[in-house]
């Protein structure tokens, strides 16, 4: 009879533990209970392997994630979507740029504040982007030139 009681009380921590587990990583995927966000809008020639559930940045840290991606037909940019944190203002003139983690780690979406006196609303588009800047394309242009200044 002992036993098992230590069997149960063993399984019940497992699951608990478990479970603990399991909301750690969903947070950490930006699954789950993060409070309130509302979204904003912006428009960039290339979103460079951005999608939806892309982190958005501020400052190194997590404040948001992208929730749509969609090519517009008329102007041939990325429409995107993010989700922002409630409680982070952004100024009017808020940069949004498509950022790399290193060398060779994945994009995220990095907001840079301006200074403008007026905060963005929820809904409201940035205007100032920036698009994804190609390693391989840049590698390609360093190693072959652009034709510029070469002997003839």
């Amino acid at each position: 009879m002992n036993e098992n009681r230590v069997e149960v009380l063993t399984g019940a921590m497992v699951l608990l533990v478990a479970l603990g587990f399991l909301v750690w990583a969903g947070r950490g995927l930006g699954i789950g209970p993060e409070g309130g966000s509302y979204p904003l809008h912006a428009s960039f020639r290339s979103i460079g392997g951005v999608v939806p559930g892309t982190d958005v940045r501020l400052a190194g840290v997590k404040v948001g994630t992208v929730t749509d991606v969609k090519l517009n037909p008329k102007t041939f940019f990325a429409d995107t979507t993010i989700s922002v944190r409630e409680g982070v203002t952004l100024p009017e003139d808020t940069v949004i740029a498509v950022t790399q983690d290193g060398l060779l780690g994945s994009n995220f979406i990095e907001l840079i504040p301006g200074g403008a006196l007026d905060d963005l609303k929820p809904g409201d588009e940035i205007l100032d982007t920036q698009s994804a800047v190609s390693v391989l394309n840049l590698m390609l242009k360093f190693a072959g030139g652009n034709g510029e200044g070469g002997s003839q």
